[in-house]
C-alpha cells in the first residue's frame, strides 16, 4: 500500500472496524481488568521500525484496535478511580468521532463557521451551568492548564497594564516579579501555567493556616495591601486530596477590597454548582475575574477538554490576539475568531462532544449525575469508616475520599510505607485502580468516583480489594 489516494473510495472502511469493535469493549468494561499486565506484551507490536510500505488502512486500525482493547488502562471504566478522571458518555465519544470525521480548523471563522457557532453555544451553556453572568468571555482548550494558561495570561496583561507595559507586544523585561497568591490548596497546574507564561513556577506564594492548606485570610490581606492591590489571588474549589475548597466568596471580597484580579481554579469543583447540596461551595465564583474548568472530568467528554473564562472578554483578545498577520481576519464579535483568545492557532473542534453531551442530558441530567457521584463517594467514606482496618483522614465534601490503611498493631513509622506498597499492589492487582499520594505528610489513597458509569458497587469493589490486598501485606 502507497498513497492514501489509492484508498478514497473505502475510507469509511477502517471507521468501520472501529465501530464493529466498540460495542463488545465498551460493554467489556462492567466486567474486565482495569489495567491487565498480562497483557503489557502486545505493547511491544506498536514499536518497530517505520515500514516502507504501509499495511493499508483497515490492517493498521484492525492491529491497533486490537491492542489497544486489550493492553490499554481502561479508564473508560466504572473503576478507574486514580487521579480525578472521568469518561466518555456515549453522546459525547460520538460527538468527539464526529469531530474527527468533520475534521474542522476550529480557530476562525473562515475555516468553519460551524465549529465557531458550536464552539460559542457550549461556552453559553456552560456559563449557565455554572451560574456564571452571560457577559463573562470564554475559549475552550485542551486541558485546566491551558485554561490556566489563558485566565492568568489576562491576569498577566491586566498587571502589566497597571504598570505602563503592554505586555503582549513587549515581554515581561524590566517589570518586577507578579505577586500571586494562594491557599495550600493551590493545584500543580497552577505553578505550570506560571511557568509558561514566564511568571516563574515558584513566585506563588501560599498563606496556610494549618497543615491542610487551609487559608489564612489576615496574612493574605495584610500582604494584599502591601501590593497597593497589583496582584492575583487564586482561589482553589475542589483539592485533589479531598475535595476542600477554598472560601471564594471571602477570597473575592478581598479582591474586591484591594482592587486584585480573582482567579479560580475550578478544574473539577465547578460541578459543585450543580447541586444545591453543594452549590455554596461555588458561591462567589460569578464574582472572579478569571474561571478555569475541566471538561475531562466531571463534564465526562473525552480528552482533551478545558474551558476558560474571564470577565471582560476584551482581556482574551489583548493578551492572544492582534497579530498583524495580513492573511489573518481581524477581532470580529459577529464572527468570532477563537484562535485569537486563547492559546493555541490550530484547534479541533472540541466543542462538538461537550454540544453533543449537553443536548443529549441536559442540565438536569448533569444534575442527577453529579449528586450520583456525591452519593457514591459519601457511601465509600462511610465504608472507611465503618472498616476497623481503614481510617478516613478528612471529610468527605465532593467526589473524592482520602483515607490510609490503618490495622490494628502496625505502628504509626510504618503505616507510610505500608500504604505506599499497598498502592502498588492495587495497581498491579489490576481489578480497580486508585493510586496513592500525601496528606499532611501521610501517604493516603484519595479515589475520585466520577466516571459516569460508576456506582456504589464499585466502590464496594474497591474497599474490599484493597482490604484483602492489605491483609496479605501487613505481615
Amino acid at each position: 500500500m502507497s498513497d492514501p489516494l489509492d484508498e478514497r473510495d473505502m475510507a469509511g472502511e477502517p471507521l468501520a472496524v472501529v465501530a464493529r469493535e466498540a460495542g463488545p469493549y465498551l460493554e467489556s468494561l462492567r466486567d474486565r481488568l482495569v489495567h491487565d499486565g498480562t497483557q503489557d506484551a502486545l505493547l511491544d507490536e506498536l514499536d518497530g521500525p517505520l515500514p516502507a510500505a504501509g499495511d493499508g488502512a483497515v490492517a493498521a486500525v484492525e492491529r491497533l484496535v486490537r491492542i489497544g482493547t486489550r493492553a490499554a488502562t481502561h479508564s473508560s471504566g466504572p473503576r478507574f478511580f486514580h487521579y480525578v478522571v472521568g469518561g466518555s458518555t456515549p453522546a459525547a465519544m460520538a460527538g468527539d468521532w464526529t469531530a474527527s470525521l468533520l475534521d474542522q480548523a476550529a480557530g476562525l471563522w473562515p475555516t468553519s463557521p460551524f465549529a465557531a457557532r458550536a464552539e460559542t453555544a457550549v461556552l453559553r451553556w456552560l456559563k449557565e451551568l455554572f451560574g456564571l453572568p452571560a457577559s463573562f468571555g470564554g475559549v475552550l482548550t485542551p486541558s485546566a492548564t491551558l485554561a490556566h494558561v489563558a485566565g492568568l495570561a489576562c491576569a498577566r496583561y491586566w498587571w502589566a497594564d497597571r504598570h505602563g507595559v503592554d505586555v503582549t507586544s513587549r515581554g515581561l523585561a524590566g517589570l518586577p516579579v507578579m505577586p500571586v497568591f494562594s491557599s495550600g490548596l493551590v493545584h500543580v497546574s497552577t505553578r505550570k501555567a506560571l511557568q509558561i507564561l514566564g511568571c516563574g513556577r515558584d513566585t506563588l506564594r501560599t498563606f496556610a493556616r494549618d497543615d491542610a492548606g487551609r487559608v489564612d485570610l489576615g496574612a493574605m490581606d495584610a500582604a494584599l495591601a502591601r501590593t497597593g492591590g497589583r496582584a492575583v489571588v487564586v482561589a482553589n474549589l475542589g483539592e485533589v486530596n479531598t475535595g476542600d475548597s477554598d472560601p471564594v466568596d471571602d477570597l473575592a471580597d478581598l479582591a474586591e477590597r484591594h482592587g486584585a484580579w480573582l482567579h479560580v481554579d475550578g478544574a473539577f469543583g465547578m460541578f459543585a454548582a450543580l447541586s444545591p447540596r453543594t452549590a455554596h461551595l461555588a458561591r462567589g465564583v460569578e464574582r472572579a475575574d478569571s474561571v478555569t474548568a475541566d471538561g475531562h472530568k466531571w463534564l465526562n467528554v473525552p480528552y482533551e477538554s478545558g474551558f476558560s473564562f474571564v470577565r471582560d472578554r476584551d482581556w482574551l483578545s489583548r493578551a492572544f490576539g492582534a497579530w498583524g498577520a495580513a492573511y489573518l481576519p481581524d477581532a470580529d464579535d459577529e464572527r468570532i475568531n477563537y484562535n485569537m483568545l486563547g492559546p493555541e492557532s490550530s484547534r479541533r473542534a472540541r466543542a462538538l462532544p461537550i454540544w453533543a453531551t449537553l443536548r443529549a442530558y441536559g442540565r438536569d441530567g448533569y444534575r442527577e449525575m453529579v449528586e450520583r457521584h456525591l452519593d457514591v463517594a459519601a457511601h465509600l467514606g462511610d465504608l472507611v469508616e465503618a472498616a476497623p482496618d481503614l481510617e478516613l483522614l478528612a471529610p468527605v465534601q465532593l467526589c473524592i475520599a482520602c483515607f490510609r490503611y490503618r490495622p490494628e498493631g502496625v505502628p504509626e513509622d510504618r503505616l507510610n510505607d505500608l500504604n505506599a506498597r499497598l498502592g502498588e499492589a492495587l495497581l498491579a492487582d489490576g481489578r480497580v485502580y486508585a493510586g496513592t499520594s500525601t496528606y499532611r505528610g501521610m501517604t493516603v489513597f484519595r479515589p475520585a468516583p466520577l466516571n459516569w458509569r460508576t456506582t456504589k458497587a464499585d466502590v464496594e469493589h474497591l474497599v474490599d480489594v484493597l482490604r484483602q490486598l492489605g491483609a496479605a501485606l501487613k505481615d
